[in-house]
C-alpha cells in the first residue's frame, strides 16, 4: 500500500479544496503530510530548497512586470482611448460594437497578460454602449466573457510565464507558439459575430451614420494618437521575444517601462494612479507566488515518491493509446476547470501529465498550447466560470445570469473548434518558434 501512497495525494488535495481551504495552504499541507509519511523529517529540507529555488527563479521575475504593465494601462485610462479609437472603424459593421469589443480585448490582452483585467476594463466600457443600441444581452455577455478570456491564449500571458517553468518548456517558445492559435480563436469570434448579426440584425445592429461622425482623416488622426503608441509598445515587447532579442523577463521590463511612459505622455500619470498600480501588482504577484510555492512543494513530493511513474504504469496498463490518453488528459483539465481556478489546475496536473505526454512522443509545447485552450474554455464554463463571475460584478441588473449562461455557449463551441484545429495541425504551434527561435 505504501508504494501507492502518492496516488492518494490528488484526492486529498481536491478534498481540501472542496472543504474551502485556500489553494496554497492546501497544497502545502498535503505535501507536508504525505512528505513526512513517505520520507520522514528530511522532507523539510526539500521544502526549504523549494523556497530558495522559487525566490531565485529568474524567469518568474517577468510575472510582476507583466502585471504592472497591465495594471498601469488599466488605471491610467489608456484603455478608454483605445476603445473609442477602435469603435470608430467598426461601428458601421453588423454587430460592429461587439466586433470592436473583441478587437479591443485582443489589444488589451496583448498589453496586459493578466486574466480578468481585460474583461473588467473592456466590459465597463463596452456594456453601456451596447445596451444603449439595444444589442442582444446574450451576445453582450458572450462577447465580454470570451473576449476577456483571450488573455490566456494571446501573449504575453501571465499563465504562460507560470506554465513554462512548471512544464519545463521555454516561455519564449510558448509565447511564439501561441500566436497563431490566439489569432485563430479571435478570428472565429469575429466571424461568428459578423455572421450572426448579418442573419439577425436585431441582435447587433450597425450604427447609423451621424452628423458629427469624424471624417476618414480625422479617424486616422485619432487612431494615431490613441491606438498606435500602445500597439507599438506591444510589438516592441512581443517582437523582442519572438526575434530572440530579449528574454521574456527583459521584454516584460520593457513593457512595464513602456506603460509608464505611455501614461506620462498621455497626461494620465499621477502618484495615486502609480500607487494603485503598484499595490495591485503586489497583491496579484504575492498570490501567484504563494500558490506557486505550494504547487512546487506538492509536485516535488508527488514526483519523488513515484507518483508520475505510477500514473504512467496505470495508463500503460489501461492500454488507451496515445491519442485517447491525450484526450483523457485534456478532458480531466476541462472538468477540473468547472471547480478549480487556472493556477490550481496548472500546478496539480501539468507536472503529472507533461512527462507522460513526452514519453508518448508528443511535443510538450504543443500540449501546453492545447492545455491553454482548454483552460480558456473552462474559464467560461459553469459552475466555476470565473469569466461569468467577473461579468456579474460589472454588469447592470438587466443582464441576468440566464443571459450570461446562454451567451457563452456559442463561444465555448468556437473554442472547441479552435482546439480541434490546433490538435489536428501541430505546425500551427511548432512552425513559428522553429523559424524565429531555431527550435521548438
Amino acid at each position: 500500500m505504501g508504494d501507492y501512497l502518492a496516488l492518494a495525494m490528488l484526492p486529498a488535495l481536491l478534498l481540501a479544496l472542496f472543504l474551502g481551504f485556500p489553494v496554497a495552504f492546501s497544497m502545502m499541507g498535503v505535501a507536508l503530510i504525505f512528505g513526512i509519511a513517505t520520507f520522514g523529517e528530511p522532507v523539510i529540507f526539500q521544502f526549504v530548497q523549494k523556497v530558495d529555488a522559487m525566490a531565485t527563479a529568474f524567469e518568474l521575475a517577468a510575472v510582476p512586470l507583466f502585471i504592472f504593465m497591465g495594471a498601469m494601462m488599466e488605471r491610467s485610462g489608456i484603455a478608454e482611448q483605445l476603445f473609442e479609437a477602435i469603435h470608430l472603424w467598426t461601428r458601421r459593421l453588423p454587430g460592429g460594437l461587439a466586433v470592436g469589443t473583441v478587437l479591443m480585448c485582443v489589444v488589451f490582452a496583448a498589453s496586459s497578460g493578466v486574466i480578468g483585467a481585460t474583461e473588467t476594463v473592456v466590459g465597463m466600457l463596452a456594456i453601456p454602449v451596447m445596451l444603449k443600441y439595444a444589442y442582444d444581452k446574450g451576445l453582450i455577455s458572450g462577447t465580454i466573457c470570451a473576449g476577456g478570456s483571450l488573455g490566456t491564449i494571446i501573449p504575453p500571458s501571465v499563465v504562460v510565464v507560470v506554465l513554462g517553468p512548471v512544464a519545463d518548456v521555454s516561455v519564449g517558445t510558448l509565447f511564439v507558439g501561441m500566436v497563431f492559435p490566439g489569432f485563430i480563436m479571435a478570428g472565429l469570434y469575429l466571424v461568428y459575430i459578423l455572421g450572426w448579426c448579418a442573419i439577425r440584425p436585431d441582435a447587433g445592429p450597425s450604427l447609423p451614420r451621424s452628423d458629427d461622425e469624424p471624417s476618414f482623416w480625422e479617424k486616422v488622426r485619432i487612431s494615431a494618437i490613441a491606438l498606435w503608441p500602445p500597439v507599438a509598445m506591444i510589438i516592441a515587447v512581443l517582437g523582442s521575444i519572438m526575434f530572440g532579442l530579449a528574454a521574456p523577463t527583459e521584454a516584460a521590463g520593457l513593457g512595464a517601462l513602456g506603460s509608464l511612459l505611455l501614461a506620462i505622455s498621455y497626461g494620465q500619470f499621477s502618484w495615486p494612479v502609480f500607487n494603485q498600480a503598484v499595490l495591485k501588482t503586489l497583491r496579484v504577484t504575492c498570490m501567484i507566488m504563494l500558490i506557486l510555492l505550494g504547487g512546487s512543494m506538492f509536485a516535488g513530493v508527488f514526483i519523488a515518491s513515484g507518483g508520475v511513474m505510477l500514473t504512467q504504469q496505470l495508463i500503460e496498463a489501461a492500454n488507451l493509446g496515445p491519442a485517447l490518453t491525450l484526450t483523457l488528459f485534456l478532458a480531466v483539465c476541462f472538468i477540473a476547470g468547472f471547480f478549480l481556478d487556472w493556477i490550481s489546475i496548472l500546478l496539480i496536473f501539468i507536472p503529472v501529465f507533461v512527462p507522460i505526454v513526452v514519453s508518448m512522443g508528443y511535443d510538450p509545447a504543443w500540449f501546453c498550447i492545447l492545455f491553454l485552450i482548454i483552460i480558456q474554455t473552462s474559464y467560461l464554463t459553469p459552475p466555476m466560470a470565473p469569466a461569468i463571475f467577473y461579468l456579474r460584478g460589472i454588469a447592470p441588473p438587466e443582464i441576468t445570469l440566464r443571459h450570461m449562461f446562454a451567451g457563452v455557449v456559442p463561444f465555448i463551441v468556437l473554442q472547441f473548434i479552435c482546439l480541434g484545429i490546433v490538435a489536428a495541425f501541430p505546425a500551427l504551434v511548432l512552425w513559428l518558434p522553429e523559424q524565429l527561435l531555431g527550435f521548438n
